[in-house]
């Protein structure tokens, strides 16, 4: 496969003359260093396209199919800091949302004013600005911290960059330009808690996939790609309020978009949004997105609360403003009231027991919390919880924010508290349990692999970096002197790191790579 070239200059018989000279021998001269010349010129081209065509792309959350898995056989820098190893920097303004690479570009997002986002476009190789879109957001909604407005990672196809904004939708900007191609208003996403949106849009074939399970209204989309008109949205009525990305699994001759939510693992047909197929088998609040590789999805979830606790519990804990042990509809978000009022059944202007339960949660899917990492078999038809469920590994404490990577031999998860495990990929079996990687804090980036390493981003800013293999090995820990929410990229080699205000663009400053 090969990138498509630009022919960059032309010798056209009206533009320029060769006079001929009277010495045959000089017309012969003229004539191979014309031909030895033209011929250069096309080996050279040629071999440029055959680097860019060779050029690791990382062109959403998590790189390749959210895999956080760098393809590239480059070495990557194990010892880095704010200082050492920088190719270069930039300052960008707050966010959490991570940066994207594609086609020797890297693409980051920012706010840059009290309802300005920003979205930057970086030359990989110089760090040069190539272009800075400004967008202006309107009244912002209410967000939790350490979330940040500017949360979404963008994704691109190469001709486009495609991102989301919870006041704007999904928005279409060209990549060479930075123009805006086309912007496709959402609904508002709405949580209960207050979290505020971080769902990531993906694009494959053609299409911009976006699943936005908020409290209101979780619906997934699909959106044509170059026109920006709606393919089709399927209502997912049955979730809570979540963060999973969907990923694309190929089992055979079917493809389909996967997505994890409330309770179930789904496989939608990417063409027309029918659901395929539903494995059971998950806990109620699902933050992290699952993984695949060959034609089978990884997934780890912890959801606070036990299988039996049903999702009262969780609305009286953060909710319950004066602890009564019932929820007035004073301390619910206003966009929640019409939900209030159709759930309070006997009027008295207060929500308690099973009408706490009915009102948020559906009747058809009120499973409880609990933990499980596990792995399902792509494919299939109808309910596949009984035969596509390979092993599922239970009470083993994974994170509730941080995506398991599936990288090597080996399964790892990380949470609060520097706390890591790692399991076999095919069994399920452990390798090693809740043993720290020596950096206490919170962890929302999600670990990623490259050169037979591991890179776990703590929201400290310390990047703690380990050796794969199925016993924990601690190869450094890099101060980046600022808190890092955002999962970092990696392409060719390069590191790009993302914290609160700056990104990094991490390299082996001794090395031509």
């Amino acid at each position: 496969m090969f990138t498509k070239f630009t022919l960059l200059w032309t010798i056209h018989p009206s533009q320029t003359t060769i006079h001929p000279s009277r010495n045959p021998r000089a017309n012969f001269t003229v004539a191979a260093v014309m031909s030895v010349t033209v011929l250069g010129m096309c080996v050279l081209y040629f071999t440029i396209g055959l680097v860019n065509c060779r050029a690791e792309d990382w062109p959403q959350f998590r790189g390749p199919n959210a895999s956080g898995v760098s393809q590239s056989k480059l070495s990557v820098p194990t010892e880095f800091s704010s200082e050492k190893n920088v190719a270069w920097s930039a300052k960008l303004g707050d966010g959490v949302g991570s940066p994207i690479v594609q086609g020797g570009k890297c693409y980051s997002t920012a706010m840059t004013g009290d309802e300005q986002l920003s979205v930057f476009c970086f030359d990989v190789a110089s760090g040069k600005q190539v272009w800075k879109r400004d967008i202006a957001t309107g009244k912002l909604p209410r967000i939790t911290p350490p979330n940040s407005h500017a949360s979404s990672t963008p994704c691109t196809d190469g001709k486009r960059v495609y991102l989301h904004f919870s006041t704007l939708g999904i928005v279409a900007l060209d990549c060479d330009s930075g123009e805006e191609a086309w912007r496709h208003a959402l609904p508002k996403t709405a949580y209960l808690m207050d979290w505020g949106a971080a769902m990531s849009p993906i694009v494959y074939d053609k299409t911009v996939f976006f699943n936005q399970d908020d409290d209101l209204a979780p619906t997934m989309f699909a959106i044509d790609a170059e026109t920006g008109a709606s393919r089709w949205q399927v209502a997912r009525s049955e979730m809570l309020g979540g963060y999973a990305i969907p990923v694309i699994c190929k089992a055979g001759d079917q493809a389909d978009v996967v997505v994890a939510g409330t309770g179930k693992l789904k496989g939608y047909d990417p063409k027309t949004g029918s659901e395929r197929w539903s494995c059971n088998s998950l806990p109620r609040t699902v933050m992290t997105s699952p993984v695949v590789r060959d034609d089978i999805i990884y997934i780890s979830v912890q959801s606070y609360g036990d299988e039996k606790r049903t999702l009262k519990f969780a609305l009286l804990e953060w909710l319950d403003t004066n602890q009564d042990g019932k929820l007035a509809k004073a301390e619910v978000p206003k966009e929640f009231f019409p939900r209030f009022e159709q759930s309070d059944e006997n009027h008295d202007q207060f929500l308690t027991d099973g009408e706490l339960d009915a009102g948020f949660q559906s009747r058809e899917n009120m499973v409880g919390g609990g933990t499980t990492i596990q792995a399902v078999r792509g494919g299939g038809k109808g309910d596949v919880t009984s035969t596509h469920l390979l092993w599922n590994v239970k009470n083993k404490s994974p994170s509730n924010l941080s995506s398991p990577l599936v990288y090597s031999n080996q399964l790892f998860v990380v949470k609060k508290g520097g706390i890591s495990s790692s399991f076999s990929p095919d069994t399920g079996e452990t390798q090693w349990e809740m043993t720290r990687i020596r950096n206490i804090g919170d962890y929302y980036a999600s670990p990623i692999g490259a050169d037979g390493k591991i890179y776990v981003t703590g929201e400290n800013g310390f990047i703690t970096v380990l050796k794969t293999g199925p016993k924990l090995e601690i190869l450094s820990k890099n101060d980046m002197g600022e808190s890092c929410v955002a999962s970092p990229a990696i392409a060719d080699g390069r590191i790009f790191i993302r914290t609160r205000n700056t990104l990094y663009c991490i390299a082996d400053t001794k090395s031509k790579q």
